[in-house]
């Protein structure tokens, strides 16, 4: 049960962004920029990125909604997604992803645990500094995200299945319009 009456029946950040729909358009943005904007990451490594950070942070909610995400515009799908959050090391992603993935959970546990030699790693498997940048930035967000799910109660979906129809949702139309807007 949710800390605070949100006046809706709705799970996850979903419910807290119908409840506060003047910071859901700015937040929206965020994660539209940060997880489908232009990179040279893949749509699906930086959702992969959202979930094994939401992973590291017990936010079941945006543990689930980004696996399914990532999971949906991943080849490897839900499978690669549940091995990489399993054992990171022995999951088969490219190298490349894998230190970014280091750093991104050296984000989680505190900004200051990110060395530089966990950068120097990236770049020698090819990360640029966008990438390196983007990753930091993807995991400190949802490092918020979590702490705004999870510090308010909300509420888990009550059919899983929701999970994969806010993928469709996400993949075909974005984080705008999943709220009702549209695209910036």
């Amino acid at each position: 049960m949710p800390h605070i009456a949100l006046g809706n029946d709705a799970s996850g950040i979903i419910s807290l962004f119908a409840y506060r729909p003047e910071t859901a358009r700015p937040l929206s943005e965020l994660a539209e920029v940060l997880l489908r904007g232009p990179s040279t990451l893949g749509r699906g490594e930086r959702e992969l990125i959202a979930s094994y950070v939401s992973a590291l942070n017990d936010c079941e909610f945006c543990t689930t909604s980004h696996a399914a995400f990532a999971a949906a515009q991943l080849p490897e799908g839900i499978a690669l997604v549940d091995q990489v959050r399993a054992d990171l090391e022995s999951a088969p992603i490219p190298a490349k992803l894998k230190a970014l993935l280091r750093v991104a959970g050296a984000v989680q546990r505190s900004g200051r645990d990110v060395r530089p030699e966990d950068v120097a790693a990236a770049r020698a498997e090819g990360a640029t500094d966008v990438e390196v940048h983007d990753t930091v930035l993807i995991a400190a967000a949802f490092c918020m995200f979590n702490r705004y799910v999870d510090g308010l109660g909300t509420t888990l979906p009550d059919d899983t299945a929701e999970y994969a129809a806010s993928a469709d949702a996400i993949v075909s139309g974005g984080y705008l319009a999943i709220l009702g807007h549209p695209e910036a």
